[in-house]
């Protein structure tokens, strides 16, 4: 019974990222490439929803969808939470 909990607890973000792996694979192939940032936008739902859960990555995902219009940024853009610092990917200042 203890090992069931920690998979009905994930069984949320799991179907979120379905559904997102659903629109990647039926969907996005229709529609023309317009990516402003890297990860794509349904990529970058999908490391969110992975490292944040299904609640906060959803706020991630729908925030990153929101932005990425003409007048909104674009470039690298990894799934951060609000507030948080980026990850050290080994390059020193300068």
């Amino acid at each position: 019974m203890v090992s069931v909990l920690p998979t009905l607890w994930r069984l949320p973000r799991l179907a979120l990222v379905g559904l997102v792996r659903l629109y990647q694979g039926a969907i996005s192939p229709w529609l023309p490439a317009s990516c402003r940032y890297t990860p794509t936008c349904s990529e970058y739902a999908v490391q969110a929803l992975r490292e944040y859960g299904a609640v906060r990555g959803t706020i991630l995902a729908a925030w990153r969808i929101l932005r990425c219009n003409p007048w909104g940024g674009h470039g690298h853009d990894p799934p951060r939470w609000f507030g948080e610092n980026a990850g050290t990917d080994g390059a020193g200042p300068g």
